[in-house]
């Protein structure tokens, strides 16, 4: 039973971060995020990471994404300029590779299966904060700038005039 919910939550984060790329207006796409954040965090649930899927999605689906939609609202691109999507080699070379991908992921997956027991000490509360503050601190610390660089970015385009 567990690997068939493993099967269904993995194909909907496919499914939704293969929408997330391929949708022409940013807020459906945010929201396709959404999606693909929430079966991100049933897998975490389903590996025993609970506090991890918490985190998912307090901090990604709740915070970042939240962020993402007001930098969305605040730049307020009219829908006339929003890019024309039209079907080239590059796209469909796009296809194929993303497809080639998937199926070595597969493959691999296939060969390096998860362990059956869940691994004690993972996902907890004490090895997410030893991690974050010892391994990933540089990390956790350049990711923060980069959020406020793109707040202050989205600031900076919604005063000019498009």
């Amino acid at each position: 039973m567990e690997a068939l919910f493993f099967i269904l939550f993995g194909a909907i984060a496919v499914g939704g971060a293969v929408m997330v790329v391929t949708r022409r207006h940013p807020m459906v796409s945010a929201l396709y995020l959404i999606l693909t954040l929430f079966a991100v965090a049933a897998l975490f649930v389903l590996r025993h990471a609970h506090f991890l899927a918490a985190i998912q999605v307090i901090i990604y689906a709740g915070a970042v994404v939240v962020l993402f939609i007001f930098v969305i609202m605040l730049i307020n691109v009219p829908e006339s300029r929003l890019p024309v999507e039209r079907a080239t080699i590059v796209r469909v070379a796009g296809v194929i590779a993303a497809g080639l991908l998937i199926l070595e992921s597969a493959v691999l997956a296939r060969r390096f299966a998860m362990p059956k027991a869940p691994v004690s000490g993972v996902g907890t509360v004490e090895a997410v904060g030893r991690a974050l503050f010892t391994d990933y601190l540089l990390a956790f610390e350049v990711t923060s700038v980069l959020l406020l660089a793109a707040v202050i970015g989205a600031i900076a385009l919604s005063n000019k005039k498009l």
